[in-house]
């Protein structure tokens, strides 16, 4: 569910986590934005769901205020000291909205062509980290 907020929204989304370990104030990333748990329950079907709220920022920089009942989320938990990490951190700090270019299909592949804004170029090296809804 999304509900206007004055400055943001509120979404309620479904989740097959075990929703008692997922505490009041967690952070988890949704598509890559790293939100605030703010309310957490057992719908009457068994599935179970969490609130976040999203502020003009997030709004301003993600592709969340596209989001609709329905949409697919991305969602991850934070690491905890001594979790095993097989990658790299990738934060939910959102800089920017990039814009698909090109997208090549390219076997079981695809390849995308993105634009990312003009002042966030000079911070993108070769081979560097970039995420994209979360994903590296």
């Amino acid at each position: 569910d999304v509900q206007s907020l004055k400055q943001g929204v509120r979404l309620k989304i479904s989740t097959h986590y075990d929703i008692e370990s997922l505490e009041i104030g967690a952070s988890i990333a949704c598509s890559g934005i790293c939100l605030t748990v703010v309310e957490r329950g057992l719908k009457q079907e068994m599935t179970n769901w969490f609130t976040v709220e999203a502020w003009e920022e997030a709004l301003r920089l993600t592709n969340l205020a596209q989001w609709t009942k329905g949409t697919f989320v991305n969602l991850e938990r934070s690491l905890r000291m001594g979790d095993e990490l097989g990658g790299h951190l990738v934060f939910g700090h959102i800089d920017g909205l990039a814009e698909i270019i090109e997208k090549k299909n390219e076997g079981d592949a695809v390849r995308f062509h993105l634009q990312a804004p003009e002042r966030l170029t000079s911070f993108i090296v070769n081979k560097g980290s970039i995420a994209l809804n979360g994903t590296s």
